[in-house]
Parts: structure tokens; sequence; C-alpha cells
């Protein structure tokens, strides 16, 4: 049997659901809003680190259909525009300059398996065929293989490895994957909770009953990254569906060892802007000793009209 994995569901709370259950017959039969999504981002070096090892992604995608001649009724033919976006952030290690290759290489990496693959999650119908799960190992698996392939290539590399947590949002449902210990937040109505888990040491420690101030040690440790030591990867997804109002963070631990989650909760409540909660993220973290390269991308959904949209709110498409 395989693992089990762990779902989040639109009432923040946490579900359990097996990993080989198609994810679409997790959710409930309603159709999907149309909703507008509005990006902000900033990476910053911090203010101890030679390089920024972070790096980070906000991406469109779009699948359209054109009738270039036909004879039937204009009614007949679905053309309607399927429009969905990734938000990613990767916090790379390996000291020199391998830790910046290392989460460049995977975003890279994943970036070229989901352009190329035939078929992508544009509607929710195709989450279970082939199961998102599966599909998401297959490319986290590759991704891994690559990161190995340098290593092997070039013993200075040895040892390179990243994080990589990734949100794909298809209308009102969101995909999240995760590997290491950068996080995904959901943010609603003035509150934040923490969606990923954790894959550290301490983590493990606090989960077996060790009170969390004895594991502080053991905080950077990971037990599942790209690269690194290990020979395979796991990768842990989560699926949650959104309504108008709601925010969805992704981070390193740059931002998240110095800022807790009722801080980014006043943040996002008080800032007008995605940019701008980004923007006094990052500098809170810098007040407070940027240890740490430090990166935050957040994504802010709210209903509305599509000619709305402008330079940083996107229409995000209704899966259907």
């Amino acid at each position: 049997m395989r693992k089990r994995q762990r779902m989040k569901t639109n009432e923040f709370d946490t579900k359990q659901f097996d990993e080989t259950a198609p994810l679409a017959s997790q959710r409930p039969d309603i159709e999907a809003d149309s909703l507008l999504v509005e990006f902000g981002a900033r990476s910053d070096l911090g203010k101890v680190r030679r390089n920024n090892e972070d790096h980070f992604a906000v991406i469109q995608r779009t699948r359209s259909r054109k009738v270039v001649m036909t004879n039937m009724p204009p009614t007949d033919l679905s053309l309607s525009e399927d429009v969905s976006h990734v938000m990613v952030v990767a916090d790379g290690m390996g000291g020199a300059a391998f830790g910046e290759l290392a989460s460049r290489l995977a975003l890279k990496t994943a970036d070229e398996l989901v352009g190329s693959a035939c078929s992508w999650i544009a509607k929710l119908h195709d989450l279970d065929s082939p199961s998102t799960q599966d599909r998401i190992q297959a490319y986290a698996d590759v991704i891994q293989e690559t990161l190995l392939e340098y290593a092997e290539n070039d013993p200075r590399m040895a040892g390179m490895g990243t994080t990589l947590t990734c949100a794909h949002v298809v209308g009102s449902d969101i995909v999240i994957t995760h590997v290491g210990d950068s996080r995904a937040y959901h943010f609603r109505a003035g509150q934040v909770q923490q969606v990923t888990r954790d894959q550290t040491l301490a983590q493990d420690l606090m989960d077996a009953g060790m009170p969390a101030r004895d594991t502080q040690r053991f905080r950077h440790i990971l037990t599942n990254c790209f690269g690194g030591d290990a020979r395979q990867v796991h990768s842990e997804v989560y699926h949650l569906r959104l309504q108008h109002g709601d925010a969805i963070l992704l981070c390193t631990d740059g931002l998240s060892d110095l800022i807790d989650d009722f801080e980014i909760a006043e943040v996002l409540t008080a800032e007008a802007t995605a940019q701008a909660a980004c923007d006094l993220l990052v500098r809170m973290a810098l007040d407070r000793g940027g240890r740490d390269n430090i990166t935050v991308v957040v994504g802010r959904f709210r209903a509305g009209m599509p000619d709305e949209a402008n330079d940083n709110v996107e229409r995000q498409g209704p899966a259907v």
C-alpha cells in the first residue's frame, strides 16, 4: 500500500487521502468560479550570504483553440481558453555557487517537463488521468536524476541540493507540490495557515513528541530534498479550493525563520497589493538580521470582470 498523504480543504482543516485515489474525486462537485489573480514577488540576498541561492518564478499557461474554417453553427464549437498559473520557489544549498545552480536547475527542469508534456493539468477532470500524484512524482524523479547527474559529472557539485515548493492554480482549485522546507501558506479572512509540512529532522522530532524548543538545532537538517545525498525524493501533494479574498504565499526559510504566521496574516490583511505585501515581509526579515536569502511570492484572488485585469492582475479562467 502506498503511503497516505495529507490533503488540504477549503475550510482550514486537513483530511487524509490515499495517494492512489484520483484527486478529482476528493473535491466537491461544484463548478469553479472565475477569479482574478494578482501576483507579487521579491527575492533578496539578505545581510549574510555572498550569493542568492533562491530562485522563484510565476508563470501563466494558456491553451486555446481557434476555428479557421467551418460550416457548423458557432455555438456547436467550444472555443473557451484554459488559463492556469504556476507559482514556485526553490532554496538551493551546497556552497560556492552550486546551491544557486541546484535551485535554478530544479526550476528549469520542472518548467521544461511541464511545458513539453503532451497533456497538462488544465481541467479538473484531467487530474485523475493519469493521477496527479503519479505525474508529479514522475516529474520529481526526473528533477532528482538531473541534479544527481550533474554531481556525478563534476565532483565539486557533490552534495548540492534544493527545496522546491510549487502551486499550480486552475480556476478555483490549487494543487501544491512540496519537497523540503520552503513553505506554502493559505490566507483567508484574516487568518493564515501553513499548508506544507517542513521535511526536516526538527519536524520529525516534534511529530514524535519532542517539545519544539528542544528541536531548534535540527530545524535546518532536511529529511527530503532534491539532490543532496539521497538517491530518491518524495513529493507531497496538497489540494485546496480558493475563494474570493484568499491568498497563497510561498517562501523560503529566510522569511519563515524570522516572520511568524500571525505577522504574515497581519501583512496580507493590511497591504493593498500582493507586491506591497512581499516588499514589506522582506523588509521585516532584513530588519531582523536577514541571516539567509529571503524569497516570497504571493498570489491574491478575487472575483471580478476579465476587463479589470492589468499588468499585475491576471484572469484565472474557470476549470470546467
